[in-house]
């Protein structure tokens, strides 16, 4: 079973301030809404510690490991529930420049494995309102640098 949650929204700012906001992880806990914590070595083939707390929903703290770490235009990790193939999700921060001082942020996840029709629900209301309370704050918090 498999199921994709897919978000985006257009930033009035470059990629590169856009990036510098998205990737202070350190400042997480002061405006992310969705994703409370990001630590460890940033750098592809790494674990990080992620802390993730949607909308009404439970929070999880997880391990992904990063898969792209691409400097002003994607990041992006893979996570289990567990062990492989129970619940995993593939997420991805993306940023493409428009070429005009805007830029589009995607933020999407894939979900494969035995329990996602579980969380169907979950992921469909509170994972999404999650995504896109992240992307407005990112919004407002790079148009205002």
């Amino acid at each position: 079973m498999a199921k994709e949650i897919k978000t985006e929204i257009l930033i009035n700012a470059a990629p590169e301030k856009i990036w510098a906001v998205l990737t202070d992880f350190d400042n997480y806990p002061n405006w992310n809404p969705f994703i409370k914590s990001i630590t460890g070595d940033i750098a592809v083939g790494n674990r990080i510690t992620a802390r993730l707390e949607p909308p009404e929903a439970k929070g999880m703290t997880f391990k992904p490991k990063i898969l792209t770490y691409e400097i002003n235009k994607e990041f992006r990790w893979l996570g289990h529930l567990l062990f492989p193939g129970l619940f995993d999700g593939e997420h991805k921060f993306e940023l493409i420049d428009n070429g005009n001082g805007t830029a589009t942020f995607r933020q999407s996840e894939k979900f494969k494995g035995i329990l996602v029709p579980l969380f169907k629900k979950m992921l469909d209301i509170n994972t999404t309102n999650g995504f896109n309370l992240m992307n407005k704050r990112l919004k407002e918090l790079a148009e205002k640098k």
